[in-house]
């Protein structure tokens, strides 16, 4: 017969592994902020101090604090079971987060809080579980609280999340060289917490006040990965999936065109993501958002593609049916939520196409025509120049046949060395800097020249050029210009 046998684990090997599960700087972070949001904070401020020889990283929250017996049950290894029902704004799940996240970046984790005006803290240091292999966790007292940084900035309720001995922070190097390297990390950590906090920051919660995060005293910006507040920005009809009883919300949006962006709108999308790799679902948990830029495999990630976006919004008492893992990077919809998804994505995707492609608006008139034109024929797509457009009309009437002949080949040239390639990695990476308009004092200049191109000497048709000065787009940004010459020209 079996006989029973206790056989715990060895506190110095797990402790070791749990630090390599996969954690950054950021996501270890974002751990940390999920516990404050969970004890209704508003202020969190992360304090990276790097005025010693030795850094350390402080997070401090003004939220609802723990006594000892709340403290001790918090520094546990596994102080929640996944399985059971938990609070709706609860953004945990294992109970290791805290753990987890900080032993990822340092070897010594010390948490004080206060409730009620009454301090409590502990401490796990890794040093010394290797050397007794025991989950040894020291109890502070006052005293020990009191020499602790940071910490005489709680009030009355709040918790201080103290990190040391950050062995991986500045991954051994020294001098300017670890001070760049941490300048970096908190950059990367400010970008992240304003995408993945975003909600929350712009007080989109209901029930939750707005909060505010600050990295070394710096405001981080909430950063809404749909452009809302962008008129042109398309919000389709919210779809709602049920998973048994519960209801999954579905909210496609297609993001404006570059050219609808103001500069500083541009600016600051540019510099925070890459709307290829950022297209596709974006999972949200409680609000939070744990995974974005994926399709599920559900179509290809492509160029047109690129200003689809669906936001998609479950409670916690799904997390097993989206399979969540410990760091809440990873998330898979459930079946229901699969199937619904590949029914939307073809209109969301259809529309980016659109709108990519240059927001299918009717530029010309019957009296003329674009320069360009595209085939998709047996051959493949491909790109020619209209030889009906009324400039290169105008110059037919003007030429012998052999004349004739030559621009024929002339356009046919340049249609064929069309730079493809170098145009889409140039439209793909910076599409603002890619610009055809001449500079504004030749704008005149060209007005006259085409007026003359079109008619010679004779008056012409104000609409008619209206339509040849827009298929050229020689003029897109300064069609105040090109209106008045028309008002002055044409009468």
């Amino acid at each position: 017969m079996a006989r029973d046998h206790t056989h715990p684990p060895s506190a110095s090997c797990l402790s070791a592994s749990m630090r390599d599960l996969g954690y950054s700087l950021e996501t270890a972070i974002s751990d940390l902020i999920d516990n404050s949001l969970f004890a209704d904070a508003n202020t969190i401020d992360i304090i990276c101090d790097t005025s010693h020889t030795a850094p350390l990283v402080v997070t401090l929250d003004n939220g609802r604090g723990m006594t000892e017996g709340e403290l001790l049950d918090a520094m546990r290894h596994g102080s929640t079971n996944p399985k059971e029902l938990r609070s709706p704004r609860d953004l945990g799940r294992f109970g290791l987060g805290l753990k987890t996240a900080s032993f990822s970046q340092c070897r010594s984790l010390t948490v004080v809080s206060a409730k009620d005006g009454v301090l409590c803290g502990a401490e796990w240091n890794l040093d010394r579980i290797d050397a007794v292999d025991e989950w040894v966790l020291s109890i502070l007292d006052e005293e020990d609280i009191q020499t602790l940084p940071y910490v005489d900035r709680l009030s009355d309720s709040g918790t201080a999340v103290i990190w040391r001995d950050l062995d991986r922070l500045v991954e051994d190097e020294t001098g300017n060289r670890r001070d760049e390297i941490i300048s970096e990390k908190l950059d990367v950590l400010d970008r992240h917490l304003a995408l993945v906090f975003h909600r929350f920051l712009a007080g989109e919660i209901k029930g939750c006040p707005k909060i505010s995060i600050t990295v070394n005293g710096h405001a981080v910006i909430a950063f809404d990965p749909f452009c809302k507040s962008n008129p042109a920005t398309q919000i389709l009809p919210e779809e709602i999936v049920r998973v048994g009883d519960v209801a999954v919300r579905l909210q496609p949006y297609v993001l404006p065109h570059h050219s609808r962006l103001t500069a500083s709108e541009y600016d600051f999308y540019q510099s925070r993501s890459d709307f290829i790799s950022n297209q596709g679902a974006y999972i949200y948990r409680n609000g939070r958002l744990m995974a974005w830029g994926d399709w599920f495999r559900l179509i290809p990630k492509g160029e047109a593609t690129k200003l689809a976006r669906v936001q998609i919004d479950f409670p916690n008492n799904l997390d097993e049916s989206w399979t969540i893992d410990i760091k809440k990077s990873r998330a898979r919809p459930p079946r229901q939520v699969r199937e619904r998804l590949r029914q939307i994505i073809s209109e969301v995707t259809g529309r980016s196409t659109t709108v990519h492609r240059g927001r299918g608006q009717r530029l010309f008139q019957d009296n003329a025509a674009p320069i360009w034109e595209r085939y998709a024929d047996h051959g493949g797509i491909r790109y020619t120049i209209n030889g009906s457009h009324p400039l290169i009309q105008r110059l037919v009437e003007r030429l012998d046949k052999d004349g004739e002949k030559n621009l024929n080949v002339l356009l046919a040239s340049i249609s064929a060395s069309l730079p493809v390639e170098m145009i889409y990695s140039d439209y793909s990476t910076h599409p603002q800097e890619v610009s055809q308009t001449p500079a504004e004092q030749d704008i005149i200049d060209r007005l006259f020249s085409l007026r003359a191109a079109l008619w010679g000497d004779a008056t012409g048709n104000a609409d008619v050029f209206r339509e040849v000065v827009r298929s050229t787009r020689l003029f897109e940004r300064h069609m105040e210009i090109v209106d008045q010459y028309i008002d002055q020209e044409f009468t």
